[in-house]
């Protein structure tokens, strides 16, 4: 039995329970998640052949302090970053380091700032120098991934609906979705219910009503779908060795569909690749 409840009156806890934001609530989350898409318009101009993932991580704390922000990552369950660094066959949770970018690879870089307490969470894909055919095509069909979940959202709907658009869509273009991880409520919480999983059927999981905030994250493979954690607890990589993308958006229910909170100012939703008008 799923429950709902006033995002006002909910103890500040994940209990299972599926928060409801009022009008108030989402003006704070445009607040933070306009911020952190700032940030991700700004890494668009620094990242490049050489460029150390460490100092992607500095840029993006230095970025959050300068706006009265803090990451939310940081120091969250003993990770010790201010973001995500994924790079190439890593799907997720990439820690930043003192390895230097290379020309050809592809890097997501997945950010969340915690501004006046509310939770502004969104990652993109970030082309480093020429890359391959193949690996541009994994990052547009990713994308277009992203946006048919959003697509999918409104209220009436359920979870699985969102599911169910990413898998169809990844499927036909020979792609796989990545099971071991989903997108989550977030508000004053950094990792909230529901559990949005990118594979599914429509008719499957918690009905989707206004004043619902939760993030689409499909990570999407060239490979096989399998992954495996590596031993410093974090980092996610391809068993097969293929290459992963993500794009994420924070999203909120409205009457009639959702509003994309996280979107970028500077349409620079897939830096590096051709505009796009989804």
């Amino acid at each position: 039995m799923v429950n709902y409840i006033e995002a006002s009156t909910a103890p500040p806890k994940n209990t299972g329970a599926i928060r409801l934001y009022d009008a108030e609530a989402f003006e704070g989350m445009r607040r933070a998640c306009q911020l952190t898409a700032r940030c991700l318009d700004a890494l668009a101009d620094i990242v490049k052949p050489g460029l150390l993932t460490d100092e992607i991580d500095r840029f993006v704390f230095d970025f959050g302090m300068d706006h009265g922000a803090y990451p939310a990552t940081l120091n969250y369950r003993g990770y010790t970053k201010s973001t995500c660094t994924s790079i190439n066959h890593v799907v997720c949770h990439g820690i930043p380091n003192d390895k230097p970018l290379r020309d050809g690879d592809i890097v997501n870089i997945d950010v969340t700032f915690v501004l006046d307490g509310w939770h502004g969470d969104s990652s993109r894909m970030y082309p480093v120098g020429v890359v391959k055919r193949a690996a541009e095509r994994l990052l547009e069909v990713t994308y277009e991934s992203l946006m048919r979940g959003i697509a999918a959202v409104r209220p009436g709907a359920r979870t699985g609906a969102i599911g169910e658009a990413i898998q169809t869509y990844a499927e036909a273009e020979r792609c796989s979705v990545v099971r071991d991880f989903c997108g989550h409520g977030v508000g004053r919480l950094f990792h909230d219910s529901p559990n949005i999983l990118h594979y599914g059927r429509a008719n499957e999981g918690p009905e989707l009503r206004e004043g619902m905030i939760f993030t689409i994250e499909p990570m999407i493979n060239l490979g096989r779908p399998h992954v495996k954690v590596l031993a410093d607890g974090w980092t996610a990589v391809t068993r097969d060795r293929s290459l992963s993308a993500q794009y994420e958006h924070t999203v909120g229910v409205t009457s009639d569909g959702c509003e994309i909170f996280t979107r970028s100012p500077g349409g620079l939703d897939r830096p590096g690749l051709p505009s796009h008008n989804g």
